[in-house]
């Protein structure tokens, strides 16, 4: 018998579909066989050139001509002909939405037609994986643009960031997109770096419990979630961005790490994202130590990692440790790097000519493949009834597509009412002298750069601040009113008198003597300061605008000092992607308000917030500096990085991580500990009372910290273990029962294993890491134990009576 048609005979089965009937089909489109079976068939058919075609991606459309949204676009983009390529397939395509502004139904019917050509152009019909950017809602025109990840931090509130994540995800699977590069779990080292914005705070339990929870609601809606950036890119140096990171191995494991083990064991991530970095001389992308040593024979991931966008071509052209692209490639893939993204350059011809020449072993690229086709088939996108019509487009008349522009709403009032809630949880009260919330003024002086911008609550990877910008004329897709606007719905009979005073960083002091002015004749000054989010330099804030120093950008600290010498009460509002140092406004400003890009419904929460509408109830997850040269600085620190007598320089911040005021009072009494001491594989059981002491309704933000005073290495001073959001009415009474495992007071010892070590601990039970409340002493026994990969990850803090997560 022909060898050819052996192999086929071997590869071919009768395939249900899903209307009942059978078809004769291969196997690797058999519903009914092992994925992996179906996988094995399909690698064993292709050719070299049809394996490595599974591998990258296209960016059709990308500019190439330096109108750049990623680093080094201009350098790496080149003229994709697409038809070229068709006959051997193709692994990914790039950003469908998140190029240029294009109605979501027309975008939809184009992706699904793109999808058919690719699918129709070889042998196999395997279609593209299609991938998007949804850091802060899907990067699609017309999508909502719910607030950024720092503020999901500030609202402590992983339930409800999962909420908002399964909307994302249904919102992205309705048009025909697979794959998610969000979240981003860096955890922030130095303020200065610009994307800040995009993390979830400094502290990484924070960062894993939130972070997980958007991936759990990613992952629900069918949309593979990216973790990003694997590992160490916060920890640049100087927060510069791309810079080299120094850190040591404890400070990599027990800082950087736990927030992406917690969102492979618990979130069930399907990708990861190699960073951009090099720590200590090797970058994350040739990292096989990382790549695939920890991440997949350790944490046991078995899903694809994917390349940040030309991170592979950085081996040669930005780390100098490969001579040309297919040393890139051969390093990239041996590392584990599974697909090189967004477009082709090391991982099509120049990886093949390495195979052939024996310089790369194909079973690397058949490695890589099996986890790109494994994803495929998990898809649905290898079974014989496969469609690449999307859900949002089914029934509709796909010959007239003029006739579909609307038909998509990515922006309803349900994404729109969740966006809200987010932004009123998030918004933070740094300080408040009795003037908030404001009592019906009938003069408010609205000053600042920000108070009268549409996009001033919008983050760099908003479709408006990503791609809208370079697209002038053409509408922000969505409704983006301006604190000006809100304020006058909210404040109905206040005369309202606007001012800029100067701009965002222009420096410009021309206005400032008008705004002076107008404040002089208000009951109220309320100044609108903070950032522009933009790429590379075109904003304060966001991928690339990297700050020297955390004073206000420009000429707005003297705008605010000009506003504070005069007698009017003024209320600082903060819409910005870091926090920044205040200068006198801590001590002299009637009130501050912190608000991290709240998103296009943020303005109306802030408006609430002052008015009195919403309780505050958002906390820090990035301290506030008290001056402006004190990065970094982390409340995760150790004895010697915080205040004392060896150093004249002051690192504590004006405003603590986890601080955050509110419009009622909370009492926290009668602490109990079940027992004092557990074994070092145990836990440790706590009960405590919190009550609403004040007038009205509110949101208590409890906080639990761990302090180790002995350890074999230096700790932090303290770090957070746990944190519950607890909502009480007047005078209302509830009592808490926290379970703290023995796991969580782990750390990697001088051997490099993890180790729990017997000896006192103090649980801190807190309103932010600078305010305890209660405090127990407790104290692990026995010996020395060092658990692995599968160790108990969090805490659970319940009311009485509750059944904790998880339970029977």
């Amino acid at each position: 018998m022909n060898a050819n048609v052996a192999e086929e005979n071997e590869n071919t089965t009768t395939a249900p579909l899903r209307n009942g009937s059978t078809t004769t089909a291969p196997l690797w489109n058999d519903t009914t066989a092992p994925v992996a079976a179906r996988v094995d068939a399909l690698v064993a058919a292709m050719t070299l050139a049809e394996k490595t075609a599974q591998l990258y991606g296209v960016w059709v459309g990308a500019s190439d001509a330096g109108d750049e949204v990623a680093p080094h676009q201009h350098d790496m983009e080149e003229a994709v002909d697409l038809d070229a390529l068709l006959p051997t397939g193709l692994g990914q395509l790039t950003r469908p939405f998140g190029t240029v502004p294009v109605d979501p139904a027309l975008g939809a019917l184009s992706l699904a037609r793109t999808q058919t050509r690719i699918a129709a152009g070889n042998r196999f019909g395997i279609p593209a994986l299609a991938h998007d950017e949804c850091l802060a809602g899907f990067s699609a025109w017309g999508a909502t643009a719910y607030p950024v990840p720092l503020s999901w931090g500030a609202t402590f509130d992983p339930d409800l960031v999962e909420r908002m994540a399964a909307a994302i995800g249904r919102d992205m699977r309705s048009v025909g997109v697979h794959q998610g590069l969000a979240p981003v779990l860096d955890v922030v080292r130095d303020a200065r770096w610009g994307r800040v914005e995009e993390t979830i705070g400094e502290d990484p339990y924070l960062v894993g419990t939130v972070g997980t929870a958007y991936v759990r609601g990613l992952e629900s809606a069918g949309i593979v979630a990216t973790l990003k950036h694997f590992a160490g890119y916060s920890a640049s140096r100087a927060g510069r961005n791309l810079a080299p990171s120094s850190m040591g191995p404890r400070e990599r494991a027990d800082v950087l790490l736990p927030p992406f083990e917690m969102a492979i064991r618990e979130g069930g991530a399907r990708s990861v994202m190699n960073a951009y970095t090099d720590t200590d001389g090797v970058p994350s992308a040739a990292d096989e130590d990382l790549l695939t040593g920890l991440l997949r024979h350790t944490w046991g991931f078995d899903g694809t990692v994917v390349a940040d966008y030309f991170a592979i071509a950085f081996l040669r052209t930005l780390h100098g440790v490969a001579a040309d692209w297919s040393d890139a490639a051969g390093l990239a893939l041996e590392a584990g790097v599974d697909v090189e993204l967004p477009n082709v350059k090391t991982y099509g011809a120049p990886l093949a000519e390495a195979v052939a020449a024996g310089r790369v072993p194909e079973a690397l690229v058949d490695r890589a493949l099996r986890r790109t086709l494994a994803q495929k088939v998990g898809l649905g996108m290898l079974d014989p009834d496969w469609s690449p019509v999307p859900a949002a487009l089914e029934g509709a008349d796909l010959d007239r597509p003029e006739a579909l522009r609307g038909r998509i709403d990515l922006d309803g009032p349900e994404n729109r009412q969740l966006a809200r809630t987010i932004a009123q949880e998030a918004v933070v009260l740094l300080s408040n002298d009795g003037t908030l919330p404001l009592d019906r003024p009938r003069r408010i002086a609205l000053l600042g750069p920000n108070a009268d911008e549409p996009t001033a609550v919008l983050g760099c990877y908003s479709f408006p601040q990503h791609i809208g910008v370079r697209h002038p004329g053409t509408p922000h897709g969505i409704e983006l009113p301006t604190l000006r606007d809100t304020l006058a719905a909210e404040f109905p009979e206040a005369e309202i008198t606007f001012s800029r005073g100067t701009g965002i960083d222009d420096g410009a002091l021309t206005g400032i003597p008008e705004a002076a002015r107008v404040a002089r004749a208000a009951d109220i000054a309320v100044v609108v300061l903070g950032d522009r989010a933009g790429l590379f330099g075109r904003g304060t804030s966001g991928e690339g605008c990297d700050a020297e120093t955390l004073a206000l950008p420009g000429a707005q600290q003297q705008l605010l000092d000009a506003l504070l010498d005069q007698e009017t009460p003024v209320v600082a509002v903060l819409l910005a992607g870091r926090p920044y140092a205040l200068g006198r406004a801590v001590g002299e400003c009637a009130a501050i308000v912190q608000s991290f890009f709240p998103g296009e419904e943020g303005t109306h929460a802030i408006a609430g917030v002052l008015s009195g509408r919403i309780n505050p109830s958002g906390r820090l997850p990035v301290g506030v500096p008290s001056g402006p040269g004190s990065q970094p600085a982390t409340y995760l620190g150790a004895r010697l990085a915080h205040v004392g007598p060896v150093s004249n320089v002051d690192p504590t911040p004006a405003f603590a991580f986890g601080h955050g005021l509110s419009y009622t009072r909370f009492d926290w009494t009668d602490l109990t500990v079940d027992e004092q001491e557990a074994p070092t594989d145990g836990e440790f059981r706590l009960a405590f009372t919190v009550r609403n002491t004040g007038e009205r309704s509110g949101t208590e933000v409890v906080q639990l910290y761990l302090h180790d005073p002995v350890a074999s290495v230096v700790q932090p001073v303290q770090r957070l273990v746990g944190h519950a959001r607890v909502d009480l009415e007047p005078g209302e009474a509830v009592r808490l029962r926290a379970t703290v495992p023995a796991d969580l007071a782990s750390f990697t010892g001088r051997d490099g294993r993890r180790v729990v070590e017997p000896g006192e601990l103090e649980l801190r039970l807190a309103a932010s890491s600078a305010d305890h409340r209660l405090v127990a002493g407790v104290r692990l026994t026995g010996a020395a134990r060092y658990p692995d990969h599968t160790r108990r990850l969090r805490s659970v803090i319940v009311r009485d009576g509750d059944r904790p997560p998880g339970a029977a």
